[in-house]
């Protein structure tokens, strides 16, 4: 388990205790305001992508120094982490209001309202966390160009997810303030800032996932698949009919790569069952 976990899971995973997601948790003034702050509008994406390219600029033993301080100050803030596609649904379970809204790094990057994001709530139509919401004046989020806050079913919210899944998206789930957790994401480059900056700009500002995955030689066919839609470039080349390989420390064990095994050759098994990745969280 993560650190997170060890924190704020009481032996589950920290994203699927309950009360992580519990109103009582957004009464505490600082969050309210981070929260506000986040989704008032997109300037400070965009000046932090401004930031981390001139970051990358420095030499080495300057950024990377400066990338830990990042990390380390993001890690209490705005945190997330990646999740497979059996523990979304386990999430939206126990969720009583599902809210899809747009997402303001694609609207800060690519310039473009897309909805791939979800806020989630145990109270009935979403509780604080959308009158927080309504009560900005965010116009990317809930302007007249847009479909302000839908409403989803749970039902609903896993089939979108499922199909964001298919089309190369990992999944993840953020906080405000840890322990709570806002909701959901789904991710992808180049509109992803969490990504970007992970993985564009060496900057962790997300965990790993539990898990890593595995393929089985005997049913791998070596067709490529899971290579060409992995994020995080952790599948070795497979031309010249050599099987898939994962590297493990690149995996972020989000598991997208399974839905588009033909064969069924790759699963997730627990990260700390495997030594070489056990405590690689970042």
């Amino acid at each position: 388990m993560c650190n997170f976990c060890h924190q704020h899971g009481e032996g589950k995973k920290w994203y699927l205790e309950a009360r992580n997601y519990s109103e009582d948790l957004l009464s505490d003034l600082r969050r309210r305001r981070l929260i506000e702050k986040f989704f008032r509008g997109s300037d400070h994406l965009n000046k932090s992508e401004k930031g981390l390219a001139s970051l990358d600029k420095l030499p080495a033993f300057l950024s990377n120094f400066i990338r830990k301080k990042i990390t380390k100050k993001q890690m209490p803030y705005h945190f997330g982490q990646v999740i497979p596609i059996e523990d979304v649904e386990k999430i939206l379970e126990m969720a009583t209001s599902v809210v899809r809204l747009a997402c303001i790094c694609r609207k800060a990057i690519l310039g473009s309202e897309q909805r791939f994001c979800y806020g989630l709530s145990l109270a009935p139509q979403g509780g604080e966390m959308v009158n927080i919401l309504k009560g900005i004046d965010a116009s990317y989020l809930i302007g007249p160009q847009t479909g302000g806050l839908e409403y989803l079913s749970r039902e609903k919210a896993l089939e979108h997810m499922r199909q964001c899944e298919q089309d190369g998206l990992c999944h993840s789930v953020w906080t405000f303030l840890t322990p709570f957790i806002g909701g959901l994401c789904n991710c992808s480059l180049p509109g992803c800032m969490a990504l970007r900056t992970s993985l564009l700009h060496k900057t962790p500002v997300m965990f790993r996932g539990e898990y890593v995955a595995v393929v089985d030689q005997e049913k791998c066919i070596a067709c490529g698949e899971c290579q060409k839609i992995c994020p995080f470039g952790a599948y070795l080349s497979t031309k010249n009919g050599n099987k898939a390989q994962v590297n493990l420390k690149n995996c972020y064990g989000c598991g997208i790569c399974r839905s588009v095994c033909p064969t069924g050759a790759i699963s997730l098994v627990d990260r700390v069952s495997v030594p070489e990745v056990a405590q690689l969280w970042l």
